[in-house]
């Protein structure tokens, strides 16, 4: 199976996730593009300034050339992935299928501009959830729509944690805009006073997200305000091996959720390594823990206080939670979602697997 991939956002390619940190969407295009040549296909995966090479048998090219190459067989494969952007479905390919994915709230497509793309080419449209699914406008229905979430890079599912019981010690690595400054806030007033020795680590910043300007400006106060509640601890962002090891080391990963949240991949890391997760049922955040026994999801304040200092000084109940979210690292595995995207190219709705079947 010939498959491209094309994204329009920051400029990054295959290298880039061994390099710096790079933010969920761009991880995501980068992990299905490998583990769809790992399942065998042969991949081309188009993005802003790729540096031109062959990685993990995906073979990366500047998206601007991908309309020029009217020479090569990307023009004429078996599966087109447009990333995000509708206008990548006018680029001058003829696949035997395309795919739309999603990432971000899907409320956009209600603008003519972001829908004329979807309803001339009617490509299929894969959603990360059904949370996510619940954001996109009515007119949709007329297309195909699937929900197959996304997986986690394998150095979350092969990194070992460090042996026994951690130190009191969260996380937060989501956009510090993103409920870092009430988190922070309930931290000083609650997790402090009675747990004075635990630590929030935040691992958060505009780099991650290509950020400049008025969006970079208001992370950085953010981070200047948590930095100034006791225990909370501001890091670099880093690479996703150097974050594995961090949460191999991490006792919860807090988080108190976004509405634009439409899978939450932080969590999810952080599930992948046994970190007990607190969070609120909030955008698709929740979908990502499963309560009382990975972490907990809790809407009120008092009661997300109260769970997060059982995470971070109940020994027995971390051991019970960890142990349970390091069962479940194989259903995060992108080859599974990678599995089904190849089903979808090649099946109508009615024949895809449980992955990528919509939710009734």
């Amino acid at each position: 199976m010939r498959i491209v991939m094309a994204d329009s956002g920051v400029a990054f390619d295959g290298l880039t996730p061994q390099e710096r940190p790079l933010g969920g969407a761009e991880s995501a295009f980068v992990a299905l593009a490998e583990a769809l040549a790992a399942e065998g296909a042969e991949v081309a995966a188009y993005s802003r300034e790729a540096r031109p090479m062959t990685l993990a048998d995906v073979r990366w090219r500047p998206n601007e050339t991908l309309a020029n190459e009217r020479a090569t067989r990307d023009l004429d494969c078996d599966l087109y992935i447009a990333n995000r952007d509708p206008s990548l479905l006018r680029v001058p390919i003829q696949p035997k299928r395309t795919i739309y994915w999603l990432h971000n709230p899907a409320s956009f497509l209600s603008k003519p501009r972001f829908a004329a793309p979807l309803l001339r080419k009617r490509p299929a449209l894969v959603f990360a959830g059904p949370s996510h699914l619940g954001t996109a406008p009515g007119w949709t229905a007329m297309l195909e729509r699937v929900c197959i979430p996304l997986g986690v890079e394998n150095v979350f599912l092969q990194t070992p944690r460090v042996p026994g019981v951690p130190p009191p010690r969260a996380i937060f690595a989501s956009n510090p805009v993103r409920g870092l400054a009430e988190l922070a806030d309930i931290w000083t007033r609650s997790i402090h006073p009675a747990l004075p020795e635990a630590e929030l680590h935040v691992f958060a910043g505009p780099a991650v997200y290509g950020a400049d300007g008025k969006r970079a400006a208001a992370m950085r106060a953010a981070l200047e305000a948590a930095a100034r509640a006791p225990g909370v601890v501001l890091r670099d962002p880093v690479p996703k091996a150097a974050l594995a090891r961090e949460l191999g080391q991490a006792r919860a990963m807090a988080y108190l959720g976004d509405p634009g949240e439409t899978f939450c991949l932080a969590v999810a890391e952080a599930q992948a390594m046994g970190v007990p997760a607190i969070v609120r049922p909030v955008g698709a955040v929740g979908e990502r823990v499963e309560r009382g026994v990975t972490g907990a999801i809790e809407d009120e304040t008092d009661m997300f206080s109260a769970m997060l200092l059982r995470a971070l000084g109940d020994d027995a109940l971390w051991r019970r939670w960890s142990d349970a979210a390091l069962a479940r690292r194989d259903t995060l595995d992108w080859r599974v979602a990678a599995r089904a995207f190849m089903a979808l190219a090649q099946s109508s709705a009615a024949q895809l697997p449980d992955a990528a079947r919509p939710p009734s």
